[in-house]
């Protein structure tokens, strides 16, 4: 049988990697383990995994911080965090670098769904088929994670790229709040959050420093990326 995808679990409370650990393995993905900071970055430098589920809380380096190295180091496994914080605050810090947040305690279920609409996200992203969508000035590199306008590179977190490849993706299209929302979160968040609204509050302020701006709030509806109207 195939495997599904190679995960490494970073942990450092030995019951739950045992229970993560089985539990991947019966769905078909090959793991491996650490259960520090220190071990995860040498492992996952090293590469070849599909994602890592990372635990904020570890004994050396925390979470975030691992997942800031990586990025740093241009590595771009999907991460999915885990721990037991659940503060909007916190979520936002994690989803900043990573692709997506799973609080404590959790469904094993749930868990699995989650690492697999990752996987199937990051396959979209990364399958070939697209390589640059342009929006006036704006381009968007789907594979490599570049954005420029003009000649103006953009630097972007994980985050921040999904939501406007997502928006380019659908250029002059009005998207709603949940429809964002179950595009690039998944069901990881609750309908009331206003995650959607502070990542394009990120985004503008990042996009639409350059003229024109491209990020347009349509009242009651949603949000587009479309030309200025005269």
């Amino acid at each position: 049988m195939t495997a599904a995808g190679r995960i490494l679990v970073v942990d450092d409370e030995p019951y739950i990697t045992d229970v993560l650990v089985s539990a991947l393995r019966f769905e078909g993905f090959v793991t491996e383990e650490a259960t520090t900071g220190s071990q995860a970055l040498a492992k996952a430098l090293v590469g070849g995994y599909d994602c890592i589920v990372l635990d904020v809380m570890l004994p050396d380096i925390d979470g975030i911080e691992v997942c800031h190295r990586l990025r740093a180091e241009d590595v771009g496994t999907p991460v999915l965090f885990l721990t037991a914080r659940d503060a909007t605050a916190d979520k936002l810090a994690g989803l900043a670098l990573g692709d997506d947040y799973v609080t404590k305690p959790f469904s094993i279920d749930e868990l699995v769904a989650r690492i697999r609409a990752v996987l199937r996200r990051t396959a979209v992203e990364g399958d070939g088929e697209e390589r640059n969508l342009r929006f006036r000035d704006l381009v968007v590199d789907v594979g490599t994670h570049e954005v420029w306008r003009g000649n103006q590179p953009i630097d972007l977190t994980a985050t921040e790229f999904r939501l406007l490849l997502y928006l380019v993706r659908h250029s002059r299209q009005v998207l709603s709040k949940a429809q964002i929302l179950d595009a690039v979160w998944d069901e990881g968040f609750v309908r009331e959050s206003n995650v959607v609204e502070i990542y394009i509050s990120y985004l503008r302020k990042k996009i639409d420093c350059f003229d024109p701006p491209l990020i347009h709030t349509i009242r009651g509806v949603g949000y587009s990326i479309r030309e200025v109207r005269p």
